[in-house]
């Protein structure tokens, strides 16, 4: 049977549909040429930027104080991490839920409330039929936080954050001070030293590809490890402990307005422990009044009084206006431009060395010493001290002592006679520990500081020397004579050589001196290789009898005791006039 093949008739293209194709076909091509040019040209940099998000990420380190911590590594003060939690009770909804449904506060409530361990009805009233969001609890613990993640409820979102806490409570508050509820130092070191305490956030690109795997970069190694080194201190806790409680105690007892301890090592500068009383707890500081906030051991100025004439006597010595066996007559009073200025206890001590004018602490001696040196010299020599200048320290700033115009000081002889027995002008206490650091170390300037990096950014320049060698040691024996037969033999302990000098000083007021005082102590020991400098200063004792030798003599004394055993220094015993170790 033949197959027949089947005839096709071929029809001319309709040109009305031709013409339809070819238009149509001409708008796509436009359409897309035109959103190709939109794109390249006209979108090119929003869609770099859109591109740079999904391809990279930006990573910031958690923000963070840095830890301080004591020479011991012990902290001082720290970050902890905490959570704060928001609710936002119209997306409630739990694990295998349809994505419609809400659920209640009351079934949320139940399962939170076991975990943050607070009553359900506690939980109900916060939220107070408030569907929006609303911060839920604050300070959460990581551990608590972690068990709410668990729970994985949406709506429940917690917000991570730092807040500082210091262990120590109050030893330390005066020295470290305290952050704000902003985070910020706003007392101490916290506030001074807020730029070096703050950990420096870095912020890193991360490139990653489309399927979101980090690609390779030129990011450092540590680029994206959080620099959460700690501030190191040079106190030590246990000794900052002892003079705390020393000095609180003879505070009391005497009925004072404040006190200030430190320990210095005198060869550095190195302070190992520095406290004031009354303290404040830093980690709820808006319970007290802001003037405990002050550092005044730094920034409060006072007249030092007998606490000064050691500094003179080495003075005196430089410039060789008196001898090492010299002698001077104290006649208990003495008459100086129509002033008349007298001894403590007004009784004059006759023919004395100069090792008993420091022991009596004679005023009349200390003029009479003093007159033989010229004004212009002598005021020149307290300028050179630094009587009236700041003290570089990463302290608290200082505040500059005072001392009188020159042309009064020379042209006024009533000034340098005040001067030689510590009145007149005023220092910091601060500034007074660096003065007999210098006579303890053989008359180097050495200035007080509390972080163990200080001599890279401060100590650039050489030392200075005050006094010589030969004038230190000598000035160092005299006040070690004050101690075994003078106002400081309170501080004597068996085995060790201290040198000591007590002060108690008038306060000023308006241009007339009060009868309130400021009693004060410094010692340094050992004498026969000098390391410590430990001064006591114990503002308005209201008692009776309150003097540099009862009010703070006992306190040093404490202190010291302490000291030798966290130090572990050895005792020295007096064998037929020579020093040698006790066996």
């Amino acid at each position: 049977m033949k197959k027949f093949k089947r005839i096709v008739r071929i029809l001319p293209l309709d040109q009305r549909r031709f013409k339809v194709i070819y238009i149509f076909s001409l708008l796509i091509i436009f359409g897309l040429f035109g959103r190709l040019v939109k794109l390249q040209v006209f979108s090119s940099s929003d869609l770099q930027k859109k591109a740079r998000l999904i391809q990279s990420s930006r990573t910031t380190s958690f923000k963070k104080r840095r830890s301080i911590v004591d020479r011991n590594n012990r902290l001082i003060a720290y970050d902890k991490t905490l959570y704060k939690l928001w609710a936002h009770p119209k997306y409630f909804n739990f694990p295998g839920d349809s994505n419609k449904r809400v659920r209640s506060i009351e079934e949320v409530v139940k399962k939170l409330s076991p975990i943050v361990d607070i009553k359900e009805e506690i939980l109900m009233e916060k939220f107070n039929n408030n569907k929006n969001g609303i911060k839920l609890l604050d300070k959460i613990s990581e551990e608590k936080a972690e068990k709410i993640k668990n729970l994985k409820i949406s709506g429940l979102d917690l917000f991570k954050y730092s807040q500082r806490y210091y262990p120590q409570g109050e030893i330390y508050s005066n020295l470290i001070g305290f952050v704000n509820d902003d985070n910020k130092g706003s007392a101490g070191l916290e506030l001074h030293l807020e730029n070096i305490i703050n950990v420096i956030n870095k912020s890193n690109l991360i490139k990653r590809g489309g399927d979101g795997t980090p690609l390779p970069d030129n990011s450092a190694p540590g680029d994206f490890i959080p620099d959460y080194k700690n501030i190191g201190l040079t106190i030590d806790s246990k000794l900052q402990k002892a003079s705390f409680n020393a000095l609180t105690k003879q505070v009391k007892k005497w009925k004072a307005k404040k006190g200030f301890a430190i320990v210095m090592d005198v060869n550095n500068g190195q302070i190992l422990s520095l406290v004031t009383v009354p303290s404040y707890d830093p980690n709820k500081f808006w319970q007290y009044d802001a003037e405990l906030f002050k550092g005044w051991y730094s920034q409060d100025l006072f007249e030092p009084g007998s606490t000064f004439k050691p500094i003179n006597l080495a003075l005196a010595l430089e410039e060789k206006v008196i001898q090492k066996d010299g002698v001077v007559e104290d006649i208990g009073k003495i008459n100086v431009g129509g002033w008349t200025l007298s001894n403590w206890d007004k009784k004059g001590n006759g023919y004395i060395d100069y090792p008993k004018v420091l022991q009596v602490s004679s005023n009349v001696g200390m003029v009479k010493i003093m007159q033989n040196l010229d004004p212009t010299i002598y005021w020149d020599w307290l300028k050179n001290l630094g009587i009236n200048k700041n003290l570089e320290t990463d302290l608290f700033e200082s505040t500059a002592g005072q001392l009188k115009r020159k042309d009064l000081f020379v042209n006024q002889s009533i000034e340098p006679a005040v001067t030689s027995f510590g009145k007149g002008f005023s220092i910091s206490p601060l500034k007074l520990i660096q003065l007999h650091a210098a006579l303890a170390n053989g008359g180097f300037e050495v200035t007080p500081h509390v972080t163990s990096t200080f001599k890279e950014r401060f100590n650039k320049n050489p030392k200075k020397q005050f006094f010589s060698h030969e004038v230190s040691r000598t000035v160092l024996e005299w006040m070690e004579s004050v101690v075994d037969k003078g106002s400081g033999s309170g501080v004597k302990i068996e085995g060790y050589r201290i040198a000591g000098k007590t002060g108690t000083s008038q306060k000023a007021l308006n241009g007339s001196y009060t009868s309130k005082k400021v009693c004060s102590f410094v010692a340094i020991l050992p004498v026969n290789d000098p390391k410590y400098a430990v001064l006591v200063v114990v503002d308005e004792p209201s008692k009776s009898y309150a003097y540099g030798s009862t009010v703070a003599v006992p306190v040093a004394k404490e202190i010291i005791e302490s000291l030798i055993v966290i130090e572990k220094i050895p005792p020295k015993i007096k064998d037929h006039g020579m020093i040698v170790k006790k066996p």
